[in-house]
């Protein structure tokens, strides 16, 4: 397991929004929960105030579940050009759904991912992306909820 310090992710957010601003999104969404702390700062590095949140579960606690349950689909008809933000691309397959179901609802989006962390293992590769994983990644986020909790 690594720890993922918030010096290491203001680092990182500052890479990815440089990268980010050559495709220009009008939108970020931010998947719940692990995408909402890249989305924000994302949000606040490009000046964004368009910052939009969807759900997904496809795992509970760390056990991954059969099926991926997308919901809380924000009103993106006057977007163009989205950028779909997540902590980690893990296997994929939940972002392949969440990319599925928006293009169904909105099929001229120009639809990007972005995350801290891909597996080079996954079936979907984030258009823009930080960092290979390689073990078990300990946000700092979960570590100071953790600490809270106790």
């Amino acid at each position: 397991m690594i720890f993922y310090s918030y010096d290491e992710f203001k680092s990182d957010v500052n890479m990815l929004a440089k990268e980010l601003k050559s495709f220009k999104p009008d939108v970020i969404l931010a998947v719940a929960r692990g995408g909402v702390t890249l989305g924000h700062f994302l949000a606040e590095a490009l000046e964004m105030r368009d910052l939009y949140f969807i759900n997904s579960i496809h795992y509970e606690e760390t056990r991954k579940l059969d099926i991926i349950n997308i919901f809380n689909i924000p009103d993106l008809s006057k977007a163009k050009k989205v950028v779909v933000v997540d902590d980690i691309i893990d296997s994929g397959e939940t972002m392949i759904e969440i990319k599925k179901v928006l293009l169904k609802k909105y099929p001229n989006l120009d639809l990007k991912v972005a995350s801290i962390y891909y597996k080079e293992n996954a079936l979907l590769r984030p258009d823009f992306s930080a960092r290979e994983a390689t073990e078990w990644i300990d946000f700092f986020w979960d570590f100071e909820i953790d600490n809270l909790s106790r």
